[in-house]
């Protein structure tokens, strides 16, 4: 499995060919140590319980030889006893049969123990004993020898009584050892866990990015689409399939940018196609209403401020379009100077004088003279359209409030209203350009669904952003928050 990270401008991984093998690879390479260290710790562990069948081997082979020989001697005295007492050498053949097991005991102990203390000491049982089974054979005076070899036994028991005591500790060292190697294994089993155990973790963290970089790189190339960011392009790191899906995408970006660029042109041209008659319906609609033509009826005059009233609105409408088309065409620049934003109100609520006075409104302002850098004409679209909105929803004879306050990092201003407030389900969309929410005032005549769009457009080029406010009470609440450092 390749991997590397090529040198140059561009930094790239090489990856297997598709998402599949790379899990798999990743999986195997995670379980490769784990699996390696279980293998090893199952070859110490059975090391060590096959030590520990040896020790308990060894050691019940020394209490049981440490009984044999003790029984067997206690026999073979027991026959020279017998045979004393009864003056009956045929007695002496349960003495040789002890006395073959005695050796054949010995000898099964020196293939066990060899170069041990034990070993020295049966030895030198075994010597003593030959020693006195010697004496019997080649005694003539049978009685007085027989006597002498008892109380030679008495030794030999005290020698056995010594071996039993030696392989008694024998039988400690042994059981030492075999705690000793157990706490070794044991301490080598925590080591090996604790160097495998953050190792695993750091490959599985490293291996988790390596997986679920390129999947984040789709998800946050299909998220910038759907926000309309369609300016960077799309790359996707990872497998071959994952990287073709990439490549689809920003063939999608490409596409939709294409067709974004096609869109505005014609909302540019078609604008631009429209403004011109639209200049000479305005106009006619003005002589007429001022009377040049001549003295109108009370009809023709309603006629005709009708013709100028509603060729004011669709020219807004156009210059609506215009603006929207220039910002999603090129980027917005900005010309920036200090100014009061208190007097960009002053200008918005004359501009919008007119209405405010047909619905009976009252403006209430608590406002300081705040001195802002910025670009006057789109800060003053921005309170133009946040203004217009709130006098289409208020209601007749109600009431919109505009606060002004800041602090260490911000300005903020407010616009609240008495109207209908907005729908839940249009909270998410308000600022979505030709979005029309489901609660519009019936005699109102019906917007493009720009001028919130392209009020935030213009706060956002500013650093700041205009957000809707929850409330319980009726009324729809924006508030615009600009940043203090661009009034440096």
């Amino acid at each position: 499995m390749n991997y590397y990270i090529e040198s140059g401008d561009s930094v790239k991984k090489r990856y297997p060919k598709s998402f599949l093998k790379l899990i798999l690879f990743g999986f195997a390479l995670i379980g490769a140590p784990l699996i390696g260290t279980l293998i090893y710790i199952s070859v110490v562990i059975d090391n060590l319980a096959e030590r520990s069948r040896e020790t308990i081997y060894q050691a019940t082979e020394i209490t049981h030889g440490n009984r044999v020989l003790a029984d067997e001697a206690l026999a073979m005295e027991r026959s020279l006893r017998q045979a004393l007492i009864l003056k009956d050498l045929t007695l002496l053949e349960g003495y040789l049969h002890s006395h073959k097991e005695f050796n054949k005991t010995i000898k099964n102990f020196n293939d066990l123990f060899p170069n041990t203390e034990y070993q020295r000491l049966l030895r030198k049982i075994r010597l003593s004993e030959l020693v006195i089974f010697e004496q019997i054979l080649n005694s003539t005076n049978f009685d007085e020898n027989l006597q002498t070899q008892i109380e030679n036994f008495s030794v030999l028991l005290n020698t056995i009584q010594d071996l039993k005591n030696s392989g008694n500790i024998l039988i400690g060292q042994y059981v030492n050892e075999m705690f000793e190697r157990a706490n070794q294994v044991r301490t080598t089993i925590e080591l090996l866990l604790l160097a495998v155990i953050p190792f695993v973790i750091v490959l599985a963290i490293f291996l988790s990015i390596l997986i679920t970089r390129p999947i984040k790189q789709i998800d946050e190339a299909i998220y910038n689409l759907g926000q309309g960011e369609l300016n960077s392009s799309i790359y996707v790191t990872g497998p071959q399939n994952l990287r073709q899906l990439g490549e689809r995408l920003d063939w999608l970006r490409r596409r939709l940018l294409k067709l974004e660029k096609q869109k505005n042109q014609f909302l540019r041209h078609i604008s631009h196609e429209l403004k011109t008659p639209l200049t000479a319906i305005r106009e006619g609609a003005d002589l007429l209403a001022e009377g040049v033509t001549g003295n109108l009826s009370k009809k023709q005059q309603s006629i005709a401020n009708i013709l100028h009233s509603s060729s004011l609105q669709l020219q807004k409408r156009i210059e609506d379009l215009l603006s929207y088309s220039a910002i999603q065409f090129t980027e917005t620049m900005l010309v920036k100077r200090s100014v009061s934003l208190s007097r960009i109100l002053d200008n918005t609520l004359q501009n919008q004088n007119l209405s405010i006075v047909n619905k009976k409104l009252k403006i209430i302002c608590n406002r300081s003279d705040i001195l802002y850098k910025c670009d006057e004409k789109k800060m003053q679209t921005i309170f133009d359209n946040l203004l217009s909105n709130a006098i289409k929803f208020s209601p007749v004879c109600s009431s919109i409030e505009i606060n002004f306050s800041q602090d260490s990092k911000s300005v903020i201003i407010d616009f609240k209203d008495s109207g209908c407030g907005i729908h839940d389900e249009d909270k998410d969309k308000i600022f979505d350009p030709f979005f029309q929410g489901q609660l519009v005032p019936d005699a109102h005549v019906k917007g493009t669904g720009l001028g919130l769009s392209i009020a935030q457009e213009f706060a956002l080029v500013h650093g700041g952003r205009i957000f809707l406010i929850n409330h319980e009470n009726l009324g729809t609440h924006f508030r615009l928050i600009l940043p203090r450092q661009t009034n440096e």
